[in-house]
């Protein structure tokens, strides 16, 4: 899939000169008669073609038996026929040379059974025939370029013209969307569903649109991905464009549907389906919306207004509640109150009366009129200090609301910097909204909304300004690792003895503490006298993971005497709660002095590959999940990312007089494990659970590692 094909390629379904609506009706209400009304009514610049065996016109347009008669060349044809009939159709249109389909029809792969091997003979018509296909099962598509203007869906009206597309995969929702939308005063520059994905998905979907010069704002309702990594990529290109960045908000339904898939480690139990979405959005600049409410909230402001260069923000308010709730908002979703210039306060002193409050929230107190509001504004906007600013209006007998709303939009296009609006009430605002909102400034009903806004649009800012990094990669000994991992598949085995692990960290060069197998109770001391007091025993065992579980660990043994008795009370304990475990011998380790223990590791999920984890280690990391995922292979700013990103980092950085400890060095140990991963598929899921962190330069510690292979145990 290339950019310089996809616009050409894809045009048949956005700009056709001509469609043919297959399975067009002359029954009031029908779906094939809803479609070719919406089409007409759009006052579409093609010429529409309606295809029905059983009638010579509809809606007074010439009607043909089928697509082959149709004696002109057809850019689309749009599909309403049951779907038994949609594969004869779509031989049909290949055979036409059409370009473009649209399967409005339900009965495929949502139905399951024969419905999904219909979908199967779909796909394969549409490859032979080279066919852009949306669909099947889905509301159609709409354009509202006015060179085109083409409404091919069903059960709705045409949509105003904006710059926001909106690509979704469920057709009910669609509806929903654009009605929502014509009450906000939401115009869209293109509109898809999707349905089932047969043909087009969302990564060729999001690739046209990246480079239609219509669209500034993408907006998407995803159930799925098809290709997570494509996605990734293309996103990528689309938020990160030197000269023509857009923002993409995303609805991602199933948070708590699908939970954690169930695993043996740590990491993997983590690792659920919703948490590897979050992580690609991440890695690529896409923002995630919870709600409907949250995602309109969003492009709203992303439509119409500039972003901020900073994180400062002004409020300006006629009363002293809603300000203050502004302001906690702001700080809560990680903003700045901008603090005014010695210009600025002299400014507004002498535009405001005494009563007024000039600090920042700026309380005109409630007598005031546009002439102070925009005096106020125009001098705050001024402020190089100030990168945004939210507008309080509580109506008051005082208060001309319309006149305000006009004050507001004149000064706000003076100055290149965000305005939002928190215009509260209903009746009494619901003018001045009107006014702002067609002027493109965003009014929202609570001031908690408006702070969020902007701390998006401020994430969008850093995304677009951060440093630019590639994927560290590091000098290794991979032979020495691979030759480890084959003996183990080899020997049928799914998971590495603790040393095993160890000696492939190694083999990346991790910072692995010392330590030996030993096999019977004399290697035991020797290996103990070896690394030096004092130690730490730990069963070796294929068949126990978490060892603390079974008493396998003994910790600090200081002399011979305490070890001996280690090694008999930990095959005591793991025999009598195990007593099928294949023991290979006891690990015997340098006790490390204490540190800030931490997690890194790594679930291999089967459709997007290696995810990386980051987070509190220790016991309790399961029930904190203060955790960070990202896919690997990761650039050298995401692992600082995966730290910082955390609750974790406040304690990392130095909490209640405490030195900082070494972040450079865990950063480093997730850059490291990522080239692993990534070097070996057959690594199905990696725990390294704690290492131990020390104070800053004096780096870290692996005391614990387990790795899992993705291959069936042998019987």
């Amino acid at each position: 899939m290339k950019n310089s094909n996809i616009t050409e390629r894809l045009n048949s379904l956005f700009y056709p000169r001509s469609i043919a609506v297959i399975g067009a009706s002359r029954q009031p209400g029908s779906v094939g008669q809803s479609l070719l009304a919406n089409i007409i009514d759009s006052r579409y610049q093609g010429i529409v073609y309606p295809v029905n065996p059983k009638a010579k016109g509809i809606l007074g347009i010439k009607c043909y038996r089928n697509v082959i008669e149709i004696p002109d060349v057809v850019d689309l044809a749009v599909i309403v026929v049951p779907s038994p009939f949609v594969l004869e159709v779509l031989e049909e249109c290949g055979r036409k040379h059409i370009k473009g389909a649209i399967v409005i029809s339900a009965g495929f792969k949502e139905i399951g059974g024969e419905g999904a091997e219909l979908e199967e003979k779909v796909k394969k018509i549409i490859e032979k025939y080279g066919l852009s296909l949306v669909g099947p099962n889905c509301l159609g598509v709409i354009n509202t370029d006015p060179e085109l203007s083409m409404n091919a869906t069903f059960g709705t009206k045409m949509s105003k013209e904006g710059n926001i597309a909106l690509i979704s995969q469920s057709g009910a929702l669609c509806v929903a969307v654009l009605d929502y939308a014509k009450e906000s005063n939401i115009g869209f520059s293109k509109f898809i569903s999707m349905g089932n994905k047969a043909g087009l998905n969302e990564n060729e979907l999001l690739l046209y649109l990246k480079n239609d010069p219509k669209t500034d704002v993408i907006l998407m309702y995803l159930e799925d991905l098809s290709k997570g990594r494509e996605f990734m990529n293309i996103a990528r290109e689309t938020t990160n464009s030197p000269t023509n960045p857009k923002p993409i908000i995303a609805l991602k339904a199933g948070r708590t549907l699908l939970g954690a898939r169930a695993a043996s480690s740590h990491t993997g139990s983590l690792a659920g389906s919703d948490k590897v979405y979050d992580a690609i959005f991440s890695q690529c600049g896409v923002l995630r919306g919870e709600t409907l409410e949250e995602i309109f909230d969003y492009v709203k402001a992303f439509s119409s207004q500039p972003l901020p260069k900073g994180d400062k923000v002004a409020i300006v308010t006629n009363s002293g509640g809603p300000g203050i709730l502004a302001t906690d908002s702001c700080i809560r979703y990680g903003l700045n109150i901008a603090s005014f210039s010695p210009t600025t306060m002299n400014t507004m002193k002498k535009i405001l009366p005494p009563t007024a409050s000039l600090n920042n929230p700026v309380d005109l107190i409630a007598e005031a009129q546009e002439e102070q509001y925009k005096a106020t504004l125009r001098a705050i906007l001024k402020d190089k200090n100030v990168h945004s600013c939210i507008i309080i209006l509580t109506p008051t007998a005082f208060t001309d609301v319309e006149k305000i709303a006009d004050t507001i939009v004149t000064v706000s296009k003076e100055f290149k910097k965000p305005v939002l609006c928190c215009f509260l009430g209903v009746y009494d605002v619901s003018k001045g909204i009107e006014i702002l909102e067609e002027n493109g400034i965003p009014d929202y009903r609570f001031p908690e909304s408006a702070a969020r806004v902007l701390s998006e649009m401020t994430k969008f800012t850093w995304w677009l300004r951060r440093p630019q990094t590639g994927v560290k990669k590091y000098k290794v000994n991979k032979t020495r690792a691979k030759g480890i991992l084959d003996s183990v598949i080899k020997e049928g085995r799914q998971s590495l003895l603790e040393q095993e692990s160890y000696e492939i960290l190694k083999a990346y060069n991790f910072p692995v503490v010392e330590s030996l197998l030993a096999e019977n109770e004399t290697q035991v001391v020797d290996a103990a006298n070896t690394i030096g007091f004092p130690v730490v025993l730990k069963i070796a065992s294929p068949d126990i993971l978490h060892k603390f579980d079974f008493g396998g660990v003994k910790l600090n043994l200081k002399n011979k005497t305490e070890v001996r008795k280690a090694y008999h009370e930990i095959l005591k304990n793991v025999l009598s709660r195990k007593p099928d475990a294949k023991v290979k011998g006891m690990i015997v380790e340098e006790m490390v002095s204490p540190g800030k223990e931490i997690i890194i590791g790594m679930s291999r999920d089967p459709q997007f590959g290696p995810i990386l984890m980051f987070g509190l280690g220790g016991i309790y990391v399961e029930a904190l999940e203060d955790v960070t995922f990202r896919l690997a292979p990761i650039r050298e700013l995401t692992a600082t990312l995966m730290i910082t990103r955390t609750k974790t980092h406040k304690i990392l950085e130095g909490f209640r007089g405490e030195k900082p400890y070494d972040i450079e060095a865990i950063a480093e140990c997730l850059k490291r494990l990522s080239q692993l991963v990534t070097d070996f598929d057959e690594i199905k899921e990696l725990d390294i659970n704690p290492l131990i962190v020390y104070e800053k330069g004096k780096g870290c510690a692996i005391v614990d590692a387990r790795i899992i292979l993705g291959i069936e145990p042998s019987i």
